[in-house]
């Protein structure tokens, strides 16, 4: 029976070690978001261009929002309107 050993990667990089690691840095941000940190406070982060693509989305108008929607074909009850309510009066 053979094991495999998955080697950890690095998640939080000091900005000069992201420099000068650049390429290991992009490398990981495929598989996870790289945090980048200044002073020891976080400051950015890199991630792949697929995480960012989910994350910002395409944008939809209200029209396209709808018409993508699971919910699309669902028939809606709508309260009667006030003036259905309303009972003639003569004067």
């Amino acid at each position: 029976m053979e094991t495999k050993v998955i080697a950890k990667r690095k998640i939080e990089w000091q900005l000069q070690e992201a420099k000068a690691m650049f390429s290991e840095v992009i490398k990981s941000a495929i598989l996870q978001p790289q945090i980048i940190t200044v002073h020891g406070e976080k400051k950015a982060v890199i991630l792949s261009y697929e995480e960012f693509n989910k994350l910002s989305g395409l944008k939809q108008n209200l029209y396209e929002l709808f018409q993508n929607s699971p919910f699309r074909n669902t028939q809606l009850e709508l309260p009667p309107r006030l003036h259905e309510k309303m009972r003639e009066v003569e004067l």
